[in-house]
């Protein structure tokens, strides 16, 4: 197990989910994590579910969309805690369309959460990460951020962005103390995932076939990235910056 005691971290999106596994294996880990969602009764209840088993973390309302929110949730943190060492930028959204299936209104919200959203939040933390020298993020793309998914247009161009995003923010201050690294999953069996699916008229058929797009034969678990996040995020990643870790069980084997 990698140690991050005494490392302060916030992951958005933590109400349920990646954000929920990553939040959980920080803590196990020894990180204090500040559990970020906008959705108050899952979040408070990651948040006690993570302090009953003898981890630390608080709760915050953070809504990524909203700048001033953003800025208002990096002054309390250090405040409280006088630095963030970790910042995983996990809140994100998706939609299924092609081109014509995926109005103006539908890419705008899509680039308001997965891109606009990540840039707010890290543009509020970086600055203390910049002053002392020290700072790991790790933004959630997805595998279609590095290969085309069918129907996928709007999401897929979103998470290209954030491959991008993380490489500048790579680039741009690798001499300041900062990693940036993005992780990009295969599908992944997510509450998310999982009442989509029950919306289908054979939910069995269409778990199957989500299942057969990785070469393995199945989706990935939410731990399973939180791993990946874990590794990112400590002192054993040291050398790692600038990267794009696919984790998607073969889903671009071949293609």
């Amino acid at each position: 197990m990698f140690d991050l005691s005494g490392k302060i971290a916030l992951v958005t999106g933590a109400a349920s989910g990646i954000g929920e596994a990553i939040a959980h294996m920080f803590a196990r880990s020894g990180a204090f994590v500040y559990v970020a969602d906008i959705d108050d009764k899952k979040g408070s209840d990651v948040v006690e579910a993570i302090c009953s088993n003898d981890g630390n973390a608080e709760f915050l309302h953070m809504d990524v969309v909203n700048q001033s929110e953003c800025s208002e949730i990096a002054g309390k943190v250090h405040r409280d805690q006088n630095k963030l060492d970790i910042l995983v930028n996990n809140a994100g959204i998706g939609h299924v369309g092609d081109i014509q299936q995926t109005s103006s209104s539908d890419l705008d919200r899509l680039y308001a959460v997965n891109v606009r959203g990540m840039f707010d939040v890290t543009k509020a933390f970086i600055p203390k990460m910049i002053e002392r020298k020290h700072g790991v993020i790790v933004n959630m793309s997805s595998v279609g951020g590095v290969a085309a998914v069918k129907d996928r247009l709007a999401y897929c161009t979103t998470k290209f962005a954030v491959v991008g995003f993380t490489k500048c923010l790579a680039l741009d201050h690798a001499l300041d103390g900062i990693r940036a690294n993005c992780i990009c999953p295969g599908r992944v069996e997510t509450p998310f995932v999982k009442a989509r699916i029950s919306e289908y008229p054979d939910p069995e058929k269409a778990y199957k076939a989500m299942a057969a797009t990785q070469a393995i034969g199945r989706m990935g678990t939410p731990e399973e990235i939180a791993a990946a996040a874990l590794y990112l995020a400590s002192d054993e990643a040291a050398f790692v910056t600038g990267t794009a870790l696919l984790i998607e069980g073969g889903f671009t084997v071949g293609k």
